[in-house]
C-alpha cells in the first residue's frame, strides 16, 4: 500500500508542487506579499499532509488508534453491518492533525462499503448517518470482528482508503486518509477492555484504544 516511506502522502504531492509553483511565478513577478502568502500555503500543504513514523506497540489483541486526534464519542451504538451493539469509538481530527490513518488491529478485510452523503461538521451526530464515509471490516485471526469508518467533514471532502476485501493488514500500517479535518468510528466488540476516556488525545499507530478479550 502507498505510503509506507514518504515524508509526505504521495496524494498532497499534487497540491504541495502547485502552491510551490504559484509561489515561484510571484516571486519571479516580484510580488512580495503574494508570493510570501503562497509559500505559507505551500509550507501548510506540506505540513498537512506529512507522514511521520509511528512505533506500534505490540500484542496480539491490543487495537490502536486509526486517527491523531480526540475522542469525542465514547459509548454504545448500533453498527449497521454487522447488526449489533458495538462499543463505539470517535476521534475527530482537525487541519492540524497528521491525517494518515492506520490499521487499529492485524487481521483479514471481510469486506469494505462507501457511502455518499453531505459533510457535516463531523462533531454532530447526525454526520454518523448522513455524511460520506467508507469504512471496512476486520476479522482476527480468533474471528473477532471490528468496523473502521472513515467519515468526511465540513472541511474534508475526499476520502482515501487502499484496502481491498481479502487483504491481510498489519496493526499500525497506513491504510488511507482523509483531506483537511474529519473523523475516524471505530466499533469494537461490547466485552471490549477500554482503555481511553472522553477528551483523550490518541496518535494513530500508537495510542492504545484497548484489548480484545
Amino acid at each position: 500500500m502507498r505510503n509506507q516511506n514518504t515524508p509526505i502522502a504521495v496524494e498532497g504531492y499534487p497540491f504541495a508542487l502547485g502552491a510551490a509553483f504559484v509561489t515561484l511565478v510571484f516571486a519571479i513577478l516580484s510580488w512580495k506579499i503574494l508570493a510570501l502568502f503562497a509559500m505559507c500555503v505551500t509550507f501548510f500543504i506540506v505540513y498537512f499532509f506529512r507522514n511521520p513514523h509511528r512505533s506500534t506497540p505490540e500484542g496480539e489483541n491490543v487495537v490502536v488508534s486509526p486517527a491523531d486526534g480526540v475522542v469525542i464519542y465514547l459509548g454504545n451504538a448500533f453498527e449497521k453491518h454487522l447488526g449489533e451493539e458495538m462499543l463505539k469509538i470517535s476521534i475527530f481530527m482537525s487541519v492540524f492533525n497528521v491525517h494518515i490513518n492506520r490499521v487499529p488491529l492485524s487481521g483479514r478485510v471481510l469486506d469494505t462499503f462507501y457511502q455518499r452523503g453531505k459533510f457535516l461538521d463531523v462533531r454532530d451526530e447526525k454526520a454518523t448517518f448522513e455524511n460520506e464515509q467508507s469504512g471496512m471490516i476486520l476479522e482476527t485471526e480468533q474471528g473477532r470482528k471490528i468496523v473502521v469508518v472513515q467519515v468526511a467533514g465540513l472541511i474534508a471532502r475526499r476520502i482515501i482508503s487502499y484496502p481491498e476485501k481479502g487483504d491481510l493488514l498489519c496493526c499500525g500500517s497506513r491504510y488511507g486518509l482523509i483531506r483537511f479535518g474529519s473523523r475516524l468510528d471505530v466499533f469494537l466488540p461490547k466485552d471490549f477492555d477500554l482503555r481511553v476516556a472522553h477528551g483523550d488525545k490518541t496518535v494513530a499507530g500508537e495510542t492504545i484504544l484497548g484489548y480484545l478479550p
